[in-house]
């Protein structure tokens, strides 16, 4: 699976951006998904992640009521909706896919990354 992270930019604090990711290769359907960023100096976290079939999600408190995770796997893509962003919230964005039944906060357990895409927010 190849993965390739879209839609980062520069935003003002308070506004809204989407992520997109889209995946190439067979049974994109099967893996759970999530999202990462990294912060100048600091550890890759988690934002969140959503498991293979979309019925189940998880969110890190940072970001929890202020962004949403969800996928199309006709369209092989999976996205990030932030809103209400924040300075705190500027990082290097990255999607990967890992392949289990339960979804997994663990970057270590993620079998496939894309790129990442760059995200600002000025306050």
């Amino acid at each position: 699976v190849q993965l390739q992270a879209f839609g980062g930019g520069l935003v003002q604090a308070g506004g809204s951006l989407r992520l997109s990711c889209a995946a190439s290769g067979r049974a994109f359907g099967s893996y759970n998904m999530g999202w990462f960023r990294q912060a100048p100096g600091k550890e890759r976290e988690v934002v969140g992640a959503i498991r293979w079939n979309g019925g189940s999600t998880y969110y890190a408190d940072s970001v929890k009521g202020r962004f949403t995770i969800s996928r199309d796997n006709a369209k092989n893509t999976v996205y990030l909706q932030m809103n209400s962003l924040k300075p705190e919230d500027t990082a290097i964005y990255y999607c990967a896919a890992h392949n289990g039944m339960a979804i997994t906060t663990r970057s270590y357990e993620y079998n496939y990354w894309g790129q990442g895409t760059q995200v600002t927010v000025s306050s």
